[in-house]
């Protein structure tokens, strides 16, 4: 049985929770947390009161990147019995100790162990990769999980036969920056494919634009069994916005990017995370990251008001006022639901090859959401796409 595990934040963090599981016991609520902003900050506090009203018997343990920030202001929670750090979440002994508070040092931690596994493993998560090396000034996550390290290629290769064997259809590639897998990511994804025969549905997470490879696109290009759909981590579309976050690409390098893959592969989805009301932002740098969403032929846009993360560089900056910050969060959501929509309208009347994830409903090979009535989990095959409701295509399976 192991631990009931209560998972915020990105995917890295829900194959982590896996990982974790056996490690904790019965009678254990874990919180994973996440840190990203200060609303996740928010959410994790409120799973931790409510995980408490519904289970006050039960132990609760809070670990994850909110937890190595700030773990004296989770141990002060009076629902909460151990607060354990991103660098010790793998050891067995870290949840037995005496210790109310189990931290290390994440700079000089070793590399973790493969996560893997989620939803039933239909689909799984296998880590790659955990830190980041880059100092991205809104972004305090390096500070929670240390520097790039990459695991070992056979111990990814032995974590995804293992997901396979289990069941697992889909396998998805995550970590915090696994486009700085050290032996490059698109090398890593091809001798994946040649070793693994059994694999044919290959997905990645977020992708830093600029660090995309060669051998990367070589693969989106021609190899059907790397699915077609690229979450990109672009944040803003303005060069001088770009420039004060420390990011590494120029607007007109994101736009190329794209260009670039549209050429290869005319059918690739692009989804983005984009940050709105960045601390100096004008209305005309906003205009150019609502523009961007053209430019980039972006329809899975995922948007960030802009939140001040404690000891990063642009908590120092000055900042745009919050409801103007709302606003133009709002207004760039608003014309990405447009885009979406009219993505989503555009896939009605064609035939799409899907995977059924829970309870009759799935993914395209684009990541276009799809309920097809009657099927099962783990169903693979080709649908007819007949509408659209809201943000979900209805299909048949043929």
């Amino acid at each position: 049985m192991g631990a009931e595990m209560i998972t915020l934040g990105c995917r890295l963090n829900f194959a982590e929770s896996e990982a974790m599981r056996a490690l904790a016991g019965d009678g254990t609520i874990v919180v994973n947390s996440c840190a990203v902003t200060n609303e996740a900050v928010r959410q994790t506090r409120q799973a931790i009161r409510r995980a408490h009203r519904e289970s006050p018997e039960a132990r609760i343990v809070v670990t994850g990147c909110a937890a190595q920030l700030d773990p004296h202001s989770f141990a002060a929670m009076p629902e909460v019995s151990k607060v354990i750090g991103n660098a010790d979440k793998y050891r067995a002994e870290a949840f037995s100790s005496d210790s109310r508070i189990v931290t290390s040092d994440v700079m000089t931690a070793p590399v973790p162990p493969v996560a893997a596994g989620f939803l039933a493993r239909v689909r799984s998560f296998v880590a790659v990769q955990t830190g980041c090396d880059h100092r991205c000034t809104f972004c305090s996550i390096w500070q929670a999980r240390g520097p790039s390290r990459s695991l070992p290629y056979e111990a990814v290769r032995v974590a995804v036969a293992r997901e396979l064997a289990a069941g697992a259809r889909e396998i998805v590639l995550t970590g915090v920056d696994i486009t700085s897998y050290t032996a490059g990511l698109g090398s890593l994804c091809q001798r994946l494919l040649a070793d693994l025969p059994r694999l044919e549905r290959l997905r990645l997470s977020s992708l830093d634009s600029i660090e995309i490879d060669d051998a990367l696109m070589e693969l989106v290009a021609g190899e059907p069994r790397l699915l077609p759909h690229l979450h990109l981590s672009l944040q803003a579309g303005d060069d001088l916005i770009l420039k004060r976050m420390n990011r590494r690409h120029s607007r007109a390098q994101a736009v190329a990017t794209v260009q670039k893959l549209k050429a290869v592969r005319a059918d690739v989805p692009i989804g983005a995370d984009l940050i709105a009301g960045f601390p100096t932002e004008t209305e005309e740098a906003a205009l150019n990251t609502l523009a961007l969403l053209d430019d980039c032929d972006i329809v899975a846009a995922h948007i960030f008001p802009f939140s001040p993360r404690p000891d990063t560089p642009a908590a120092r900056m000055p900042q745009v006022e919050r409801e103007i910050v709302k606003a133009r969060a709002a207004r760039l959501r608003e014309a990405a639901a447009d885009r979406r929509g009219r993505w989503l309208d555009g896939l009605v009347g064609t035939r799409q090859q899907v995977l059924i994830e829970n309870k009759e409903k799935g993914h395209s090979d684009g990541f276009a959401p799809i309920a097809i009535s009657g099927s099962s989990r783990g169903d693979l095959g080709t649908a007819l796409v007949t509408a659209r409701d809201g943000d979900q295509l209805i299909g048949i399976f043929e």
